[in-house]
């Protein structure tokens, strides 16, 4: 394998000296050997770190020191040495974090095999003062939605040179978020964009760094917003940014053309149950909330329902919805999938939403929010964040993994922010249930609607199937609130059978692109995201491990090239 040249730039700014020491160390151990750093010393108050630099240059023809002679910022001297760069990739790295020595050859390796990937990013941690390694972030393959959100590629960044010149490197006013807004811009314009799913990278945390607090530097909150707002601007999406639930996330409010025509179709039989102590038919309740919450003006609700639901039911819809309202009989044996798809067929929207009728609207914007993705031609279908009546999560995507169909999260807090944000970022997932979902009127018929040999379960699995199958991406949409009273009205069974009809059509799920787990066993509940038996959160952060061990074989390293 020939691996590409690769330019590691360091801006360096007044580093301890024996954290700096560490750095130089992790890339001197670096396995691929066709590197060269560029360190720029930003005009560092103490003149033993330029000393420090220009020894190891010294030393090593490939580090190269650029000395600033006043302090411009991270983004002046991160540009400057992308000017130096003579690589055909820029690697970038923090003046006192480190790489694990297989970072370039990792890097190398994938690059070899994906001869067009323009932006590599991979999994990272966090290292403390005494050497622990602790907080894995392992991150979802390229999931475009969570990036608005929150800057999640982060470290290892690793760009095609050519592109990041294009795209004009770092930008001036974006200090504290400056590699979020140039990751936006750069990963509109890649060919190819390749997660490698390894740690490659350890984040030092230091006393008022982001690592150590991510309340340190508001400013860089201020900043991501922006640059967010920048790139919905440029892709012409219409969203207003705002902050997210917690610093460097971000909530993206969709805005609805008004001549836009939604189609709610809901499947009902008109049965009720115990709610928070009332009775309460499910139906009436999903329209009363549909009514009382839904900003769009532009909307239907098509209703289908079975003959044993109660004319009075019927007479409350028409109360509630008026000419909204579309009933549809369907008078044939219980079939949710055929049911749904002559809803479809009568509907008469631009975009449709699946919704079951045991469901409770707890959001202002959840038509927006939800719909609003569907504006992105690679979006094929969106998924809502459901709640126990309990207030514990029912749904936050589906995950099919290590021959599982899962609910992660299912039976969380619904205050938990699940794993760096899970829970209150959007983001592209494997599929999501269609107790609520949105797809586009040509994309449901595209796919040819719910599979009909699927009457019960495992039919909204197969319809996520087949909307990935047509190359399209399916958003799970945090902002999106609803109560789902699932299963209230009627026994949830799963038969074998409906298990083996999914496999046998899409074959064995074996991993998850966006929702990573550490090995464990498979738990009961999981083998369809339609059950209902609670589970805990998946367990993803890594075991603490020392990294004495790992600092003293780089610094060994550093003292024989010496």
């Amino acid at each position: 394998m020939t691996a590409p040249l690769f330019s590691i730039v360091t801006p360096v700014y007044a580093p301890p000296l024996d954290v700096l020491a560490d750095t130089v160390a992790s890339v001197l151990a670096q396995e691929c050997q066709d590197w060269e750093w560029i360190l720029v010393d930003d005009c560092s108050p103490d003149p033993g770190v330029l000393a420090l630099l220009r020894e190891h240059a010294g030393r090593d023809p490939r580090i190269k020191v650029v000395a600033r002679e006043t302090n411009g910022h991270i983004v002046k001297a991160s540009n400057d040495g992308i000017d130096v760069a003579t690589g055909e990739f820029v690697v970038l790295l923090d003046h006192d974090d480190l790489l694990t020595p297989d970072a370039l050859a990792r890097n190398a390796a994938a690059i070899e095999a994906e001869d067009d990937v323009d932006y590599l990013y991979s999994d990272e941690d966090k290292v403390a003062a005494d050497g622990t390694f602790y907080d894995a972030f392992l991150k979802p393959d390229w999931s475009p939605e969570r990036l608005r959100g929150q800057m999640y590629t982060s470290h290892l960044s690793v760009i095609r040179t050519e592109l990041l010149r294009r795209v004009g490197g770092f930008r001036e006013g974006y200090d504290g978020s400056q590699d979020h807004d140039l990751v936006l811009r750069v990963t509109e314009q890649a060919r190819s964009i390749v997660h490698i799913p390894e740690i490659l990278y350890h984040w030092r945390v230091v006393p008022g760094s982001a690592a150590a607090d991510a309340h340190a530097k508001p400013y860089a909150w201020i900043a991501g917003r922006q640059a967010v707002q920048d790139h919905m601007d440029r892709l012409g999406l219409a969203a207003d940014v705002d902050f997210g639930p917690h610093p460097g996330m971000y909530r993206l409010e969709r805005r609805l053309d008004p001549a836009l025509k939604v189609s709610l179709i809901i499947p009902t039989i008109g049965k009720g149950s115990m709610i928070w102590g009332l009775h309460q038919v499910f139906v009436v309740e999903a329209v009363r909330t549909v009514m009382a919450k839904t900003r769009h003006q532009n909307f239907e609700i098509v209703v289908v329902y079975d003959p044993p639901t109660p004319q009075a039911v019927l007479d409350e819809l028409a109360d509630l919805a008026g000419d909204r309202l579309v009933l549809v009989e369907f008078d044939e044996p219980f079939n949710y999938s055929r049911k749904m798809n002559i809803g479809a067929l009568r509907a008469s929207g631009d975009r449709f939403v699946l919704l079951n009728d045991d469901v409770s609207i707890r959001s202002e914007s959840w038509l927006e929010d939800l719909v609003g993705p569907l504006d992105e031609p690679d979006v094929g279908m969106t998924g809502a964040k459901l709640y126990f009546s309990s207030d514990t999560i029912q749904h936050a995507g589906h995950a099919y993994n290590r021959g599982h169909y899962k609910h992660p999260y299912m039976g969380a807090p619904g205050s938990s922010p699940g794993h760096f944000g899970d829970l209150v970022v959007n983001r592209e997932t494997s599929g999501v249930t269609a107790a609520c979902a949105a797809m586009r009127r040509d994309t449901y018929f595209e796919v040819g609607g719910f599979t009909e040999t699927l009457p019960l379960n495992f039919n909204d699995v197969d319809l996520c199937y087949k909307v990935r199958h047509h190359g399209l991406r399916i958003v799970w949409v945090a902002t999106c609130e609803l109560f789902h009273f699932e299963s209230r009205t009627r026994k949830r069974i799963v038969e074998a059978w409906e298990k083996s009809r999914t496999v046998s059509r899409w074959g064995v799920p074996a991993n998850d692109r966006y929702m990573r787990e550490a090995p464990g066993p498979a738990k009961d509940g999981d083998e369809q995201p339609g059950t209902r038996d609670p589970r805990s959160m998946p367990v993803h952060a890594v075991a603490p491990s020392t990294g004495r061990r790992v600092l003293r074989r780089i610094k060994q390293t550093l003292t024989v090239q010496a």
